[in-house]
């Protein structure tokens, strides 16, 4: 990140944090038509290329999609240790991981409440690449201490581009020197690009078949540029953080500080979640070594919680009905809307819808919420709060399991 000082009237020095291209930069920045950015852990990510995500977001549905993920933060976690580390954070047990295994997980504080969740790949025994939404390395090393554990932030020497959708396969097979073909969903193995060394992981925030691909940050361009030529007989293009919002809504996957409030943040009580709040039940395993947060789950585990996260699907003849009150005709959202409105059960709100999209996939309008208990049983009837002209009203929702859209190809074995 560059530092800029500028001198002001008066005698103190003002810092202005301003961020920075990744890795790809000069690759993206001549495609990005739009100009349009936003920022991403201090780095510049492309919201969408052309004026308008269509192109996109089909290129991840139905032909492949190539995303700069470069910003995640990524560490390496080595040493005799290591494991012992990783199993005291994590709510998931990691002696139940092979190497060449990948797993998605939360990490919580000693209140059983999700500080942040990401993927944690099994490179070797005691090797393995984390990585986080948010800043974690402080948290990693205060709970290794007095360990053999060697923990570094890797996010600056480390690049990654996940490759999405149905011909992404396809294209991987034809540039990568990898075993492709027998790479099982959600493992990892490692290869050659462009003569460039790289990790690829049968993982990403589609919930379609894809890949992400982890490389050295200062070979990474030849790596695109590889995937960017034989791409284009794979209908290959390039997408923004705008379309990639639609496709893991559709996914039903959460994003931290949208969906939910990681601990850290949290300023009251009730925006802080347990995992079993989010739909992350499965990720709790309550039968292995202690961890943090340990006995506050196994409270929550037996006295149950009063939230749950559920999808929402949008009675969109109900929204036609609510706009020709008003003499207008509805248009389908543009894009993924990240404001939260409350979502009732009559005149009670029972909770609310934190994003909101259109699914050009299934044809309906979907929301993820986080809704009272009592009230997040599929097929539940509720309302959620709409806007028209400035006058607040309701639309008719009703509750869904999460994900709405899971094709097969997503885990097929490809051999």
């Amino acid at each position: 990140m560059h530092i800029i000082r500028i001198q002001l009237f008066a005698p103190e020095v003002e810092e202005i944090t301003l961020p920075i291209g990744t890795a790809f930069h000069d690759r993206t920045f001549p495609l990005c038509q739009s100009l349009s950015y936003r920022e991403w852990s201090g780095y510049y990510t492309v919201s969408v290329y052309e004026v308008h995500h269509e192109h996109e977001y089909n290129a991840i549905r139905n032909a492949c999609a190539l995303i700069d993920i470069s910003p995640l933060y990524k560490y390496l976690i080595t040493g005799k240790d290591a494991t012992r580390l990783v199993n005291r954070v994590i709510t998931r047990d990691i002696n139940k991981v092979k190497a060449g295994q990948v797993i998605y997980c939360c990490w919580c504080d000693e209140e059983g409440k999700v500080i942040d969740d990401g993927t944690i790949s099994r490179l070797e025994e005691n090797v393995y690449r984390w990585t986080a939404a948010d800043p974690s390395l402080r948290w990693f090393r205060q709970n290794g201490l007095n360990m053999d554990v060697q923990i570094e932030d890797i996010s600056e020497k480390i690049a990654a581009l996940a490759l999405q959708g149905p011909t992404s396969a396809k294209l991987l097979k034809s540039v990568a020197e990898a075993d492709i073909a027998n790479l099982k969903y959600f493992r990892v193995t490692r290869g050659k690009i462009a003569g460039v060394p790289v990790d690829i992981s049968r993982t990403g925030y589609t919930g379609d078949l894809g890949y992400e691909i982890w490389m050295p940050w200062n070979d990474a361009v030849k790596v695109w540029d590889a995937l960017a030529d034989k791409g284009k007989q794979f209908d290959l293009h390039a997408a923004g953080m705008l379309a990639l919002d639609v496709a893991r809504v559709e996914a039903g996957l959460l994003l931290i500080e949208v969906d939910y409030t990681s601990s850290k943040k949290a300023l009251i009580a009730s925006q802080k979640f347990s995992p079993y709040e989010l739909g992350f039940a499965k990720m709790v395993h309550l039968d292995k070594e202690n961890f943090i947060g340990k006995r506050a789950l196994e409270r929550d585990a037996k006295n149950g919680v009063s939230r749950q996260f559920v999808g929402l699907e949008v009675d969109w003849t109900d929204v036609e009905q609510l706009y020709e009150r008003y003499g207008l005709t509805p248009a389908a959202p543009a894009q993924a809307s990240r404001v939260a409105v409350p979502v009732y059960s009559g005149e009670k709100q029972v909770g609310k819808a934190t994003t909101t999209s259109w699914s050009p996939t299934l044809k309906k309008m979907i929301a993820l919420a986080s809704l009272e208990t009592e009230y997040s049983k599929p097929g539940t009837s509720l309302q959620m709060e709409i806007t028209i002209e400035a006058i607040r009203l309701k639309a008719n929702v009703k509750v869904t399991t999460l994900p709405f859209f899971n094709p097969a190809r997503k885990t097929a074995t490809l051999v």
